[in-house]
């Protein structure tokens, strides 16, 4: 497994992608090592590969999106040899990834968000942190990775401002409305009563320690079902939600692909097909020939 831990450093050190998506990768290699019986990975030519190929979509029935991400992850991989100069070129380079069907993103309508922030709590330091925590997802569209690993240091009230530190170390600093900053804030004094010692996150649980993305999965599920919404909850419907309804009310692209931290504009770009979501009403709105 020699090759796995070399290729895991360089995925998180060298690419700087985000953890889960290193464990995918390295998951997907590891697969492919095992399929290789302890044949020699850097030996593979293109006709093994095609053959493995063939295996994961005859034999395992994968999806065409696990496989996307399975071919991706042996590009990496051989791209990775053959920047070690350990090989001269890539034997998977010449693989196609299958063609996604484009999935448009689901969002929340203002009336569950609003039934979401208006229903009844009870009046606990963990409920009140779920609340906040929903309040500045939906205010910030920033990632539940993003979210959890907040820092107190990282919240600027008074100017309006969180900075976030997000995929490959890179920082965005977005802006703070009046309704998120007071949630904070009251969070903020709650927290300073139950915690004396300084703690290095922002939100945390009874017992001191950073909350996880799947305690705020339950959390934002169990606020669900309090306000009656059907949708199914998680964090990211949040980001989808934001990015939409600001597009909705007539943000421009650009501006939403750097609240979101999008490298490339194609991939806010999805938000745009939203064909029955209102944006035709907006762009009547606000088009001077609308």
């Amino acid at each position: 497994m020699e090759h796995l831990e070399e290729f895991k450093k360089y995925l998180s050190l060298e690419k700087g992608l985000a953890g889960n998506t290193c464990e995918a990768y390295c998951s997907d290699i590891g697969q492919y090592l095992s399929y290789l019986g302890g044949r020699d990975p850097l030996k593979a030519d293109h006709e093994l590969l095609s053959d493995y190929v063939w295996h994961l979509k005859s034999e395992a029935g994968l999806s065409p999106a696990s496989l996307f991400r399975k071919i991706e992850a042996l590009k990496s991989f051989y791209g990775y040899q053959v920047v070690e100069r350990r090989l001269a070129e890539s034997p998977a380079e010449a693989f196609r990834s299958p063609r996604l069907p484009q999935r448009l993103p689901a969002y929340l309508s203002k009336e569950d968000l609003e039934r979401l922030f208006t229903a009844p709590i009870k009046p606990s330091f963990s409920a009140a942190r779920a609340r906040t925590m929903l309040e500045l997802l939906y205010a910030t569209g920033m990632r539940v990775s993003e979210l959890v690993n907040l820092t107190p240091d990282a919240i600027n009230l008074q100017d309006g401002w969180v900075r976030v530190l997000g995929k490959g170390s890179k920082e965005r600093m977005i802006p703070l409305h009046e309704r998120a900053a007071r949630l904070v804030k009251q969070y903020l004094e709650l927290r300073r009563d139950a915690f004396e010692d300084p703690r290095p996150y922002l939100f945390l649980t009874r017992a001191g320690k950073r909350v996880s993305r799947v305690q705020f999965w339950r959390d934002l599920r169990a606020l669900g079902k309090a306000a009656g919404v059907k949708t199914p909850l998680h964090p990211h419907l949040l980001r989808h939600t934001f990015a939409t309804h600001l597009l909705q009310g007539g943000a421009d692209l650009r501006s939403v692909q750097e609240l979101l931290g999008h490298a490339s504009l194609a991939t806010t770009q999805i938000y745009t097909h939203l064909e029955k979501s209102g944006l035709k009403s907006a762009h009547r709105k606000f088009h001077p020939r609308g």
